[in-house]
């Protein structure tokens, strides 16, 4: 699947850049994606996660305490955006240190779910960011893809555009 690392200029600011990838059969991001899926059902929620969003690139940058990590494999920097104890929305990224989030896809998880793996749409959108760490990681490595430090805050610099295959 063709896609493309897209600043989302709404919620970055002055202590974190958040991004998220723009699938091109899709003619979105996952990030609009997960909104439009729970906007009506869960709006509540959804003003929240763009409210804290927005904090994050605005405000306070990308602090650990604010995300459930480990979400992925060992190391790839996947997580999850904390809920608050009555929401039931996941949203699943990738933090670079406090001044890159990647944002992706989620959905709803109710607490009686222990594990992403019991839920198929939890489970795609989490593989899904898995498998993109591991091509942002093989560009970062052959350095098609840099972290611009000279930006404050820091962003994404190089070819942007990834092949995801899940």
């Amino acid at each position: 699947m063709k896609c493309s690392l897209v600043k989302l200029d709404q919620l970055s600011g002055d202590m974190a850049t958040i991004y998220s990838l723009f699938i091109e059969e899709d003619q979105t991001t996952l990030f609009e994606n997960f909104l439009n899926e729970n906007k009506t059902k869960y709006f509540k929620e959804v003003k929240d996660i763009v409210t804290r969003l927005k904090v994050i690139g605005n405000d306070t940058g990308a602090r650990e305490q604010f995300f459930k990590l480990n979400e992925g494999n060992i190391g790839d920097g996947v997580c999850a955006l904390y809920d608050t104890d009555k929401s039931n929305l996941r949203l699943y990224c990738v933090r670079f240190g406090m001044a890159l989030v990647v944002v992706g896809g989620g959905g709803f998880k109710p607490k009686s779910i222990r594990a992403l793996q019991d839920d198929p749409k939890l489970t795609y959108e989490n593989l899904f960011l898995r498998e993109f760490v591991k091509e942002l990681m093989i560009k970062m490595k052959d350095k098609d893809i840099r972290i611009n430090y000279s930006m404050d805050p820091e962003e994404f610099d190089g070819d942007l555009e990834f092949n995801i295959n899940i």
